[in-house]
């Protein structure tokens, strides 16, 4: 399952946003069940920002959130309020 948490973040913030965000993601990479995460910024609006993690189940990723809930509240206020987790329906690999 993918998750995806958006955030908007002031340009003044993105240098202590990419911290975070890594010890975020290597707080994940502890977490039973994680595959592979990632930070990423838009190439059309560089306020906003995504932190994508991908996961064997959504039960997993719940369990990580509640890991990850104290590294994560510093950045909640810059969180976009929208559902973040996604059940794959189709995967299509590279060549």
């Amino acid at each position: 399952m993918l998750a995806v948490i958006r955030y908007t973040v002031p340009e003044s913030q993105s240098q202590d946003f990419v911290k975070q965000g890594h010890t975020i993601l290597e707080t994940f990479a502890a977490q039973p069940g994680y595959q592979r995460g990632r930070l990423a910024r838009s190439v059309d609006e560089p306020n906003l920002w995504a932190l994508v993690t991908e996961w064997e189940g959504a039960g997993f990723y719940r369990r990580a959130l509640s890991a990850a809930r104290m590294v994560m509240y510093p950045l909640m206020i810059l969180m976009v309020n929208e559902p973040s987790a996604f059940e794959d329906v189709y995967l299509q690999d590279g060549a």
